[in-house]
């Protein structure tokens, strides 16, 4: 009567919306139970093993058919059966009973149930039965919670009730104090994270497996309420709903409980770059970072990080600003500090005189006083010393100090010289109301008893000297986000200037192009939507107001160098239907009278559709590419980056979920590399960022109109010019899943 649970990545499924008291009141009996059920054979009776073991002080109700005690606990032969509805049920069986056990439960009155079998939507096409089994089990549950299937299940190290199958390396929570929550969608991780030795106490330790019926976001909040909850990690495969995790991130900020997530799938190329340069920039995964910096969600890549997150949040919650202290007897380790800060938003700043001053006055005159600060070894194992050191290094004001400290091995040396430079680091954190943390360079030399003192002292025990950055990182860009008011993701309005922005004269001359001719040259393209060629996408561009330099379509060399002519040389000449035009050389800029327009017509012709004569920009000082494709959970995803032809090579680039402010525009434009190029670097002129910025928000209000129909637009370049010359949509490709106003008459007059 029992089955295994594999650890394959589960599909992201949405959450019947019949749940949507996700909170501590759904899910209260399952997550903190006072009588559990299991079910099936040597998984249920470890289960009812780890209960016993953990000191779980309610009923244990073990159900099997033909057995009489399951671990010395007395069975019972089927739910019927059972004293009472019970808070909670292990339901350790194979797929197919699993289906008979969670009907008689939910009938019964049970607070929820964990289920373990595998062999559901996550055993894909080969299994026919799989996905079929996994709608009944929905089905059957109706009201009641059911965690799975596919899942080890929960571990509450608070109340010592585990719904879990297997051994784990975690201790029962001390009465009176706070541990973080963990979930994650792999039971593996889950076993692997039970066996930390970093001495992070960790309060609940939950499994998602398949989220059929109940989701991540579900899950998290039912244990975010639990006053005995400081903080919560989540490892996340798919995200289940939007709408949860909104509601997740603005209650988590209610109760002042930080997030950190670990959100796999960096590797995964999701989109190809088969048509356009945003595709191969906006993947999946640039618009979950974006969903979880919106939502205040911290992110990290590492387990490890995970862990050195959770202890900061733990200790000490979101960080102020991203400054920090750093102390260490040894020059190169004050090297290692400096150099992982680099390429990070957390930085070590330089000393005031006044504070160099003070530090100066407690070290010998051969000690150079900086930040990260080498103490040197003259005044090691000196306790008053080193805390006048401390003290007046720590008194700056900065986010998080941080003393660089690696504990010798137990086994073979003494740690007692450690200890007067921990109780100096202590008596200077208390003396000046400050945040720190003990760092090892290695997570060896820091012991979970090692943990367990510092933490007792109100000292954060970090392992790792880049796993500690990742958590100031992570804790800095968490208290950023809650000083900012939270953004909408969906509906609301987009900030800042009209979309229309200021017309200047590249725009003066009126496009020939009718509306009727507007969808003149669109071809199908990704199975049902419709690509429309560069002057259809423009004609509409520049219709909504935004900035378009001139342009017409020709189709033959007389036609391009009449167009040539009413636009006013000089001009760029660009084939039609063709995507990467630069790479198959199918553009020509400044041209500069008939006879190059003639020339350059004859050799571009064979290469597209038709032609596409526009006034040349100038004045130029940098290229980006704006783009927006359709994230299929998070709707219109905005990129923003540097652009030209070296768009995929360079990769620097910002993603937004729309709608955007305007802030956070202007604060993405600023986080590229590219940017003092816009601000005048070396003395270069200073580049229209203002015309930028209502550019950018231009084309968001654009996609904005016509989300339920765009599919993906490409801007590449958006030229901004300098100073008051404005920013000029230079190449637009847009693909629509339906025609945008206008378009039945269009393509039927053009397929006439």
């Amino acid at each position: 009567m029992s089955c295994s649970t594999s650890d394959t990545p589960t599909p992201t499924l949405r959450v019947d919306p019949l749940h949507k008291g996700e909170g501590k009141g759904r899910l209260e009996r399952l997550l903190r139970p006072k009588s559990i059920a299991v079910f099936g054979g040597s998984q249920a009776a470890a289960v009812v093993k780890q209960c016993l073991k953990m000191g779980f002080a309610g009923d244990i109700w073990p159900v099997h058919p033909t057995k009489d005690k399951v671990e010395g606990i007395r069975t019972f032969r089927s739910v019927a059966e059972l004293p009472a509805a019970p808070d909670a049920a292990f339901v350790g069986v194979n797929r197919f009973l699993t289906i008979e056990v969670i009907a008689q439960l939910a009938e019964r009155g049970a607070g929820g149930a964990i289920c373990f079998a595998s062999g559901f939507l996550e055993a894909g096409s080969d299994d026919a039965d799989g996905e079929r089994l996994q709608g009944e089990l929905v089905t059957v549950a109706g009201q009641m919670p059911v965690i799975g299937p596919n899942c080890y299940g929960l571990i509450n190290y608070a109340d010592g009730a585990l719904l879990w199958p297997d051994q784990h390396g975690g201790q029962r929570l001390a009465p009176g104090t706070r541990g973080v929550a963990i979930i994650t969608q792999s039971s593996n991780i889950a076993c692997n994270l039970t066996m930390q030795k970093r001495g992070l106490p960790v309060a609940f330790l939950m499994t998602a497996g398949n989220q059929a019926q109940t989701g991540l976001s579900q899950m998290t909040l039912g244990l975010i309420e639990d006053e005995r909850v400081s903080c919560l990690g989540l490892h996340i495969e798919g995200f289940d709903t939007v709408d949860g995790f909104e509601r997740l991130a603005a209650r988590a900020r209610e109760l002042g409980k930080p997030i950190v997530a670990m959100k796999v799938g960096r590797s995964e190329q999701a989109r190809k770059a088969t048509i356009s340069h945003t595709a191969s920039l906006a993947g999946s995964d640039a618009a979950s970072d974006a969903f979880l910096k919106r939502l205040g969600i911290a992110r990290v890549d590492t387990i490890p990080s995970l862990l050195e997150t959770l202890k900061l949040l733990h200790a000490v919650g979101p960080l102020p600003g991203f400054t920090l202290s750093s102390m260490s007897c040894s020059g190169g380790e004050a090297s290692v500090m400096a150099d992982n800060a680099e390429g990070r938003r957390l930085r070590f700043p330089a000393l005031t005189p006044e504070h160099y001053t003070r530090i100066k006055s407690t070290l010998g005159a051969f000690v150079a006083v900086a930040n990260p600060l080498d103490y040197h070894t003259f005044i090691w194992n000196d306790e008053p010393a080193m805390t006048a050191t401390f003290t007046a290094m720590a008194s700056g004001g900065f986010d998080l100090n941080m003393l660089v400290l690696d504990f010798p091995r137990n086994d073979r040396c003494s740690d007692a010289d450690w200890w007067p430079t921990v109780r100096a680091f202590e008596v200077a954190l208390k003396t000046n109301g400050a945040r720190g943390a003990v760092v090892a360079s290695m997570s060896e030399n820091l012991t979970e008893d090692h943990a367990a003192d510092l933490f007792s002292r109100g000292i954060v025990p970090l392992q790792g000297i880049a796993e500690a950055m990742d958590a100031a990182e992570a804790a800095a860009t968490i208290g950023e986000a809650w000083r900012r008011d939270p953004s909408p993701l969906r509906g609301g309005s987009i900030g800042g200037a009209d979309r229309g922005g200021v017309v200047h004269d590249a725009s003066a001359v009126p496009s020939e192009v009718t509306p009727s001719a507007r969808f003149a040259g669109t071809s199908p393209s990704r199975g049902e939507d419709t690509q429309l060629d560069e002057a259809a996408a423009k004609s509409l561009l520049r219709d909504a107001g935004l900035t378009v330099p001139a342009g017409r379509r020709a189709a033959s060399v007389a036609e391009a160098i009449a167009a040539a002519e009413a636009l006013g040389y000089s001009v760029a000449l660009k084939a039609l239907g063709v995507a990467h035009k630069s790479e198959l050389g199918a553009v020509r800029l400044s041209l500069k009278n008939a006879e190059e327009v003639g020339a350059a017509a004859s050799a571009l012709l064979p290469l597209g559709t038709g032609l596409y004569v526009e006034k040349m920009v100038s004045g130029g000082v940098a290229e980006l590419i704006v783009g927006v494709t359709r994230d299929p959970l998070f709707g219109p995803v905005m990129t923003i980056g540097t652009g030209g032809v070296l768009v995929e090579l360079i990769k620097d680039s910002a993603t937004l979920l729309l709608p955007a402010s305007r802030g956070e525009v202007e604060a993405a434009l600023k986080g590229l590399k590219m940017y003092p190029l816009l601000d005048g670097y070396r003395g270069r002129a200073r580049a229209d960022v203002g015309a930028a910025v209502d550019a950018i928000i231009a084309i968001a209000g654009f996609v904005s109109d016509y989300a339920d129909r765009i599919e993906e637009l490409d801007i590449n370049p958006l030229i901004v010019c300098g100073e008051g010359q404005g920013a000029w949509i230079a190449d637009a490709l847009l693909v629509t899943s339906s025609p945008l106003p206008n378009g039945e008459r269009v393509a039927a007059q053009a397929a006439g």
